[in-house]
Order: C-alpha cells, then structure tokens, then sequence
C-alpha cells in the first residue's frame, strides 16, 4: 500500500492492489511523500467509495474542512456502526462531516438553526437520537463546542438516512413533515392540541409512521371483514371523516395514497385519541 496523494497531515490516497483508496490515522502523512509505504500501525480508517462522486466529494471535505471536525465526524460513525452494528452507507461520510462543520461555524457566529421536527425524530428514530446525545457530548469534550438538540436531531437523520435501504435524506424529511402535517390535521378536526410530551402523542406518530411504511411498500396489517370495516365507520364517523381528510391531504400535497384499510386504521387510533383527549 503506497501513497498515491496527500490530502493532508492525517489522510492520504493510496494504491492498493490497483485499487486506489483513502487512508486516515494521526500523523500518517506526517514526513512522508508520493510513493512511500503508509505505515500500517498509524491506519486507523480506510475508505474505498464505490459511487466515484462521493469519492471525490470526500476528497475535496478532506482538503477543505478543519482536520478535527473530519475525525470527530469519522469517530461518530464508527460509534454508529458499532452500537447498531451495520455498516452505513458510504455518503455518510460525506454528508456528516459537512454538516457538522458547517454547524460547528453557524454555532460559533451565534447562529441557531430550529429543528421543527424535533420532538417527531425522538419518537421516530430513537436510536438515532440517543448515537446523537453521544455525539453531543463527545463534540463537547473534543471540540469544546455544544451543539444544542436541535443539531442532535439532524445528526439522527443523517444516521437514520445512512443505515441501508432506509432512503434519501429528502426522503426521510419528506416523511416525518408529513407525519406532522397529518397530526396537525386530527388536531384541527376536533379542534384539540395533542401535548408533545405525552404518550398519547408518541403513540400516534408512531402509529402513523408504520401506516405510512405498510402503504409505501404495499405492506397489508389489518385483515378485516367488510362488516367490521363498516361497522367501525359507522360507529367512529367523526373519526373516520377525519381519517379521510388525512388521506385527502396526503394524496393532495404528497402524491401519496393511503389504502382504505390504512384509513381504516388511522380512523381507531384517532378515536382512541379522542376518548382520552376529548371524553376524558
């Protein structure tokens, strides 16, 4: 393994086997010039990105960002893929790294950006939150910067994006605002503010999510008779023409179809709400 190009004191390109790949460890390049052998004690990441584009994005991070907010950002998503045990996808890498430092900037000139999203990603992805309350603290001893909860929520939906097969990052917003917009919906249709910080509310958005995913994947969960399917619209019909302005919406400004069975369903946990909320 010798080095092809230095990108700086702690990463270089190399040609291995024919292969050519990014190299990090502290000091690596360190008195070192093209052609060398890397010295293999001082390896501590190794990089080789299928998708030539994100290689060359990672490069281009590397020569440009701060070295320390790439190793904190790589130390991260090394925590991630140990305590979820995967591997996550190679745009990681990239995608991450410039985030945080472009965090780190805003929050060092006084910029705070709100996470509106918040309190939805802590129920949707509550692994991903908890790797981002780790990273918090592990940014505050590195770095002595403290990035707010805010910056804890995008750090879960860039893991949550990464993990494979779970989507783009727009994807992955487009489907947590959507959950919100629909919760905002149930709320207007009975003229009710659902409390955040309530189990009623993290049941629902959970609910809301899998309807979402059963629908995207054309995944079925309730298998009812059509007597029971009308008996339930029949018996929740303020709850049901609720569900169906919800369907309405989400077709109207999402271009996304929820079958009747899902409305169905959405129509239970709605009228579950409204006992609590409303009868109680």
């Amino acid at each position: 393994m010798k080095i092809k190009k230095i990108l700086n004191n702690n990463t270089v390109v190399v040609n291995d086997r024919g292969e050519e790949k990014i190299v990090t460890g502290l000091g690596i390049a360190y008195q070192r010039k093209k052609n060398d052998p890397v010295p293999k004690t001082k390896i501590e990441n190794i990089f080789v990105m299928k998708d030539r584009s994100k290689y060359e994005q990672f490069e281009e991070i590397v020569k440009t960002l701060p070295e320390e907010h790439i190793q904190v950002a790589e130390k991260i998503i090394a925590y991630t893929e140990k305590e979820l045990d995967l591997s996550l996808n190679e745009h990681i890498h990239v995608a991450l790294t410039d985030h945080l430092s472009f965090a780190f900037e805003r929050l060092n000139d006084g910029m705070l950006i709100k996470n509106t999203l918040l309190n939805e990603i802590k129920i949707l992805y509550p692994k991903e939150f908890q790797i981002g309350l780790w990273a918090k603290e592990f940014i505050k001893e590195k770095l002595d910067i403290e990035i707010p909860e805010d910056e804890v929520g995008y750090i879960a939906l860039h893991i949550h994006t990464a993990k494979m097969n779970a989507g783009d990052m727009q994807r992955t917003l487009d489907i947590t605002t959507m959950i919100v917009d629909m919760i905002e919906i149930i709320e207007a249709c009975f003229n009710i503010e659902i409390p955040v910080e309530t189990v009623s509310y993290e049941r629902l958005v959970t609910h809301l999510r899998f309807a979402v995913q059963r629908s995207e994947f054309g995944e079925s969960f309730l298998d009812l008779e059509p007597e029971m399917i009308q008996i339930i619209k029949e018996k929740y019909q303020e709850a049901y023409s609720c569900a169906r302005k919800v369907g309405q919406f989400v077709k109207r400004e999402y271009e996304f179809e929820l079958p009747e069975m899902e409305l169905v369903y959405i129509t239970m946990q709605i009228q579950r709400i409204y006992d609590r909320l409303v009868l109680a």
